[in-house]
C-alpha cells in the first residue's frame, strides 16, 4: 500500500506530500485498525501536515446538496460494481450497529447478463462474453416497473427494444454480432428480485433499506426515511431511483396499514366495553350483534415519507 500511494502522489499527483493536506475514503466496514496503519505512514512516511479519512458514504451525502443548508442525516446506498452498502447517517456520523450489506453488486450484474446471452446462444466469443456483458449494462441496461409487462412489450414490438451489439473476435479479427433483449431489464431487476440470480440471497434492495432504517434509533428514523442518496455507478441504470423509492413506499405503508389494524384494537380499548354483546335472557340475533353501533375511533398513525435524491 505504501508503494501505491507513492506512486500516487509522485507519479501522477507530482506534488510534494509536505505541502499538502489529504482526503482519503474508506468502507463502512474499514477495521480501526486499517485506518490506524494509514495514518501511521502518511505522518511518518510522506510527512503530510494534516489528514482526513473519512467514509465514502458520508461524502456521498454531503455531495448531494448544492446549497448552504446541508442536511446530514440520512440514508447512503452505496452500489458500486463489487460490493453494495446501505449507509444510515446521524449528522454527520455513520450509525455503525445498523449498517447493512448485500452481496450484489455491480459485477453480479454483469455476469448475470453474461449467463443469459450465452443460455439464449447468442454468437459471442468466450473470451470476449464478460467485456460484451459489460458494455451492454452499461449502454442498455435499464429499470422497469413491471418484469411481466416489460416482457410482453419486447415479445409484441422486439424490433423497437431489442438492441444489437457489433464487435470483432479478438483471435480471428472477424466481426459479429448479437442481440441484446431482455437482458436490458433483466440485469438491474436482480437488486429488486435476487432470486432469480443467485439462492442464497433473496431479501430485495428496498427491504434491506427499510431493515436498516428499523435497526437505527427511533429518533433517526423520520429523517432517515426523508434523505435516501444513491451513489456508485451501479445505482445509475435508468429509473432506478423511482422504482427503489416505490418499492420501499409499499414496504412501509404495508407496515403502517399493520400496525394501524393492531393498534385500533389496543387503544382506548374501555371505550369498547359499552358495545359488547353479552348473553341474556333475551334473544339477540346475531345481525343485530354485527352492527356497528359504536363511536368512532381513530388512532394515531405516524406515517413516512420516503423520498430518493439520485
Amino acid at each position: 500500500m505504501e508503494r501505491y500511494w507513492q506512486q500516487c502522489i509522485f507519479n501522477y499527483l507530482r506534488c510534494d506530500p509536505e505541502d499538502h493536506y489529504f482526503l482519503l475514503t474508506e468502507s463502512p466496514l474499514t477495521a480501526p485498525e486499517s485506518r490506524e496503519y494509514t495514518g501511521e505512514i502518511m505522518f511518518e512516511t510522506f510527512n503530510v501536515p494534516g489528514l482526513y479519512i473519512a467514509v465514502n458514504s458520508v461524502l456521498a451525502l454531503a455531495a448531494g446538496y448544492t446549497t448552504s443548508k446541508c442536511e446530514m442525516t440520512g440514508v447512503v446506498v452505496d452500489a458500486g460494481d463489487g460490493a453494495t452498502y446501505v449507509v444510515p447517517v446521524a449528522d454527520g456520523y455513520v450509525i455503525g450497529s445498523s449498517i447493512k450489506s448485500i452481496p450484489i453488486a455491480g459485477k453480479d450484474v454483469t455476469l448475470f447478463i453474461q449467463q443469459l446471452m450465452r443460455e439464449r446462444g447468442e454468437n459471442v466469443p468466450q473470451e470476449d462474453s464478460f467485456e460484451v456483458a459489460r458494455k451492454a449494462k452499461e449502454m442498455h441496461c435499464y429499470t422497469c416497473s413491471d418484469i411481466v409487462k416489460e416482457f410482453n412489450k419486447h415479445d409484441k414490438e422486439p424490433a423497437k427494444y431489442i438492441k444489437q451489439w457489433r464487435g470483432i473476435k479478438p483471435k480471428t479479427g472477424a466481426p459479429y454480432s448479437c442481440d441484446i433483449g431482455y437482458e436490458r431489464f433483466l440485469g438491474p431487476e436482480v437488486f429488486f428480485n435476487p432470486e432469480i440470480y443467485s439462492s442464497d440471497f433473496s431479501t430485495p434492495l428496498p427491504a434491506v433499506i427499510d431493515k436498516c432504517i428499523q435497526s437505527a434509533p427511533i429518533d433517526t428514523r423520520r429523517a432517515l426515511y426523508k434523505n435516501i442518496v444513491l451513489s456508485g455507478g451501479s445505482t445509475m441504470f435508468k429509473d432506478f431511483g423511482r422504482r427503489l423509492q416505490r418499492d420501499l413506499k409499499k414496504i412501509v405503508d404495508t407496515r403502517v396499514l399493520a400496525s394501524e389494524a393492531r393498534l385500533g384494537g389496543e387503544i382506548k380499548h374501555k371505550n369498547l366495553e359499552h358495545v359488547c354483546c353479552y348473553e341474556s335472557p333475551v334473544t339477540t340475533s346475531g345481525s343485530e350483534c354485527s352492527q356497528p353501533s359504536y363511536p368512532e375511533i381513530c388512532s394515531l398513525v405516524w406515517r413516512f415519507s420516503v423520498s430518493i435524491n439520485p
